[in-house]
């Protein structure tokens, strides 16, 4: 046993106790009373018991049981080499000795436990369990297999591993444990990947001008000769392939392509080879901002568009695209300085489209017009998406407009083949239509399978949220029965009297049995019941569901992508609950704008528009005589977008014989350009997952940065200021294209699109004895060149540390209660009757009687 102290400096306190109760001691102690004498030694022991306990005593009582944890490295730098490492544990347990438990854990990215702690350890499984082997991070290995076990034990940890770390720092994580029970032991194991090739480089321009030369260069590292191909590719289409020789090393080519379209262009080089080691580190991309003039990309609902024709194509570069051509991926987009959607439906694009387009206008800049038309705005079912978070009006109308009394059947498949994403956006479809009803709206919602499922009763919403919450309670299971759902959906509206009524059928199956639909909807129309379907996946039976919509006075949809179909639902609902389109013409009201010098002359008659509702600080530019926005703009992010409501055709009347028809799109392309000050920041990898933003002109104190990925998604990043206008960033991103937007304070900005390259793990390179050996010599462990070495005896003690701090302070208290009884009650009674007693036998009569006594005798 063996007494410690952990705040020893406390003990100096004792000096001044020593020196005050020393003096009052001496002074007092020896014509004290007897109750004096107890209460100041009592009082001497609880001060010294009240200094003791401050300094945070404690009793180690030695054990002799030690544990070895071993921890196994299975990131991707090692794969093949687990069952090697495997045997090699199970091997060395032959000399594990009596008082020494074992564990054994695996790591890479993440850290799992393969045999947990056990002083008799069976064979271990034969394949290492599978996790995340993108990154080697042996720092939270040491950290958690350290804090395994009993953590009052004598304690090895034996790391099998190359020592290549890619996150974290395991020197850093020794400095936090400072343990004197912690021994750390090494396994070097080297690669054995053979035959394995990877593009280490590859580097373009960062900046070029239309038809310039562009250099392009490509270093590929490989451990053999061979042969192989390199496929060059300019965002996702392919560029030209070229035959290469491979010798061992490092291999350098260089090669010549001329810029031949303008914006942020991804280039991409991928190596393809009959054997080879890792496919991981076969790709890489580089970016190149090729200058020019302002490029436009006009988007069709399927006619084409007459915007182009209008443009000033000697200074804009135009493209015009069908919605089913709409680019889905970000580096795409970022090409173009706006984007122009004419009578373009939300049901053609998907919702990962749409969310690219409003990263690209709120990060990045890119200006997006939407032009009305009877596939458009609300009609075309953008309520609630990300292109109506964008624009300057919302898709609900707000205004004083008649709406026609409606009844809506939601029928809907929940057979076990929808189960996944096609279910949770169905759902999501149907708890839009809940939002897009009023008050005085009747809705049903059934679900079948092979038998109908009444999810809400055809009432009107009394409660919409909790409508919301039994929709998306919906479970998938089941086989798939369309015929009698369909006919409880029409029995239920048949009698109802309102003036529209429309069912709304999803399915992305056949039905199990074939009935008379023909008489079924025959009657219903009757009723004035109207029937739309969407078809789901290639299993769905097309033709049916086209009969049926055809029959029905309805809409077919052909779903190909899945994330449509709350576009869908959202299209058919407003259709049928709005009267969106304002077919009466009328003379637009002109406000203070950016386009009011057009109209000096006067203002054309405009026909048709789509109703929409104008959003706080949104600038109204033209406003229909109902008080509808029919031209509206704002900024969204670093990005501006416009709203015009009539179209491009028709609808705009004798705006199109307007002599100033085509300034009125160039200034509304002008609108939509990026006028921000582009500042150059540098965009550097410091290492992997870090990154430096900095201001090369020094003229930024503070720095905002955001990066989005290729999809379109934000990536979650942390920023750390080094310097006024310099920050690091962290992020955890997947190895391909990530683009960073940077403003300052002053608004100014930049875009640029960075290479995230194959992780670490996938680079060929030699083991770090370095870092191994300093983790072991740090701790007092050994390079191991036998594993059976990993069991030797433990120099640190193992043993159980009892804290008696409060063991102290309790019997301080019990001491000082003591104290005041003492003070206020005195002595026991019996202690002053003996008292008394000799008092009486030491007095004068006394002492008389006994001389007297002794002179007899």
């Amino acid at each position: 046993m063996e007494l410690r102290l952990d705040e020893p400096l406390w003990l100096l306190l004792l000096i001044p106790a020593v020196i005050y109760f020393g003096w009052f001691g001496i002074r007092n102690f020896s014509v004290s009373s007897k109750i004096a004498k107890i209460v100041y030694i009592l009082r001497v022991t609880v001060v010294a018991l009240l200094i003791f306990a401050l300094a945070a005593p404690s009793l180690f009582l030695p054990v002799k049981e030690e544990q070895v944890i071993f921890l196994l490295d299975r990131s991707a730098s090692l794969e093949g080499m687990e069952t090697e490492m495997a045997t090699a544990v199970e091997n060395a347990l032959n000399a594990k000795k009596d008082h020494q438990s074992v564990a054994v854990y695996t790591f890479a990215e993440d850290f799992q436990s393969l045999l947990p702690m056990t002083a008799e350890p069976e064979t271990l499984p034969q394949e290492l369990t599978i996790g995340q082997n993108g990154h080697t991070n042996i720092a939270r290995a040491l950290e958690l297999a350290s804090n395994s076990g009993d953590t009052d034990l004598a304690t090895r940890l034996v790391i099998l591993t190359d020592g290549n770390e890619t996150h974290s720092s395991a020197i850093e994580s020794l400095n936090r444990l400072q343990s004197d029970r912690l021994q750390v032991d090494v396994w070097p194991i080297e690669q054995t990947m053979e035959n394995d090739m990877a593009i280490s480089r590859f580097e373009t321009p960062s900046r070029a001008f239309l038809g310039e030369t562009q250099s392009f260069t490509v270093t590929v590292d490989s451990d053999t000769e061979a042969q192989a191909r390199l496929i060059f590719s300019v965002n996702d289409l392919d560029l030209d392939t070229k035959d290469i020789e491979l010798a061992e090393g490092q291999n350098i080519f260089t090669y010549s392509y001329p810029a031949n379209s303008e914006g942020l262009l991804k280039y991409e080089v991928r190596l393809e080879t009959a054997e080879d080691a890792f496919l991981e580190n076969n790709t890489l991309v580089s970016i190149t901002e090729v200058s020019g003039n302002p490029e436009v990309l006009v988007i069709n609902g399927g006619e084409p568009s007459p915007i182009p024709a209008l443009l000033d194509t000697g200074n804009l570069r135009v493209t015009e695209l069908s919605s089913t051509q709409l680019p889905s991926s970000l580096s795409s987009i970022l090409r173009y300085d706006s984007i122009i959607f004419d009578n373009v439906s939300g049901t053609s694009v998907g919702e990962q489209q749409m969310n690219i387009i409003e990263q690209a206008v709120q990060q990045f800049g890119v200006g997006f017009m939407m032009v009305g038309g009877d596939q458009s705005f609300g009609l075309g079912g953008y309520f609630k998406t990300p292109i109506e978070r964008l624009l300057p009006v919302e898709m609900e109308v707000k205004g004083k407009h008649e709406l026609p009394s409606l009844g809506l059947m939601i029928v809907m498949d929940r057979s076990g083949s929808m189960m996944g994403m096609k279910m949770e956006l169905a759902k999501e479809a149907a708890a839009r239509s809940v939002e897009l009803l009023r008050p005085d709206d009747t809705l049903g919602v059934i679900a079948f399978d092979d038998q109908p499922w009444e999810i809400l009763p055809t009432a009107k919403i009394a409660d919409p949220q909790e409508a919301v919450d039994k929709i998306l309670g919906i479970t998938p299971g089941g086989g798939t029965e369309i015929y009698r759902s369909l006919q409880q959906a029409y029995m239920e509206l048949e009698d109802l009297e309102l003036q529209r009524k429309h069912i709304i059928l999803l399915t992305d199956g056949q039905s199990a049995t074939s009935n008379d639909y023909d008489a079924l909807i025959e009657n219903g129309k009757e009723n004035n019941i109207t029937l739309s379907t969407v078809s789901i996946g290639q299993d769905a039976d097309r033709n049916l569901l086209e009969q049926l919509a055809g029959t029905g006075n309805g809409r077919f949809y052909d779903v190909t992508d899945a994330t449509t179909i709350p576009a869908i639902l959202s299209r058919e609902t407003i259709m049928m609950s709005r009267t969106y389109i304002v077919d009466e013409p009328f003379y637009p009201v002109v406000y203070d704008s950016k386009w009011n010098n057009l109209f000096t002359d006067g203002v054309p008659q405009l026909n048709a528009y789509i109703a929409t509702t104008a959003k706080r600080t949104t600038s109204v530019a033209l406003e229909s005589e109902e008080g509808d926005p029919v031209l509206a703009s704002w900024n969204y992010g670093l990005g501006k977008t416009v709203a015009y409501t009539s179209g491009s055709g028709a609808w705009s009347g004798d705006f199109q014989n307007w002599p100033r028809w085509p300034d009125f799109w160039n200034r509304s392309v002008a609108e939509l350009l990026p006028s921000f000050e582009e500042i150059p920041y540098s965009v550097v990898r410091k290492e992997q997952g870090v990154y430096t933003v900095e201001d090369p002109t020094q003229s930024s104190a503070i720095l905002t940065v955001a990066a989005v990925d290729e999809q379109g998604n934000e990536i979650p990043l942390q920023t750390e200021p080094v310097a006024p206008g310099k920050v690091d960033v962290k992020m955890d991103a997947q190895p391909g294209l990530v683009f960073f937007s940077v403003t300052n304070e002053n608004g100014a900005a930049y875009k640029t699109g960075l290479t995230i390259p194959y992780g670490d793990e996938y680079q060929t390179v030699e083991a770090n004895m370095p870092l191994m050996t300093a983790l072991a010599e740090r701790t007092g462990g050994q390079v191991l060149t036998a594993m059976e070495d990993a069991f030797r005896d433990i120099s640190f003690t193992s043993g159980t540390i009892r804290p008696i701090q409060l063991y102290l302070l309790f019997a301080a208290m019990f001491l000082f209660f003591i104290d005041i009884t003492l003070r206020r009650f005195g002595l026991p009674k019996t202690v002053i009757k003996r008292k008394a007693a000799t008092e009486e036998d030491s007095s004068p009569a006394a002492i008389d009687q006994l001389i007297k006594a002794k002179k007899r005798n």
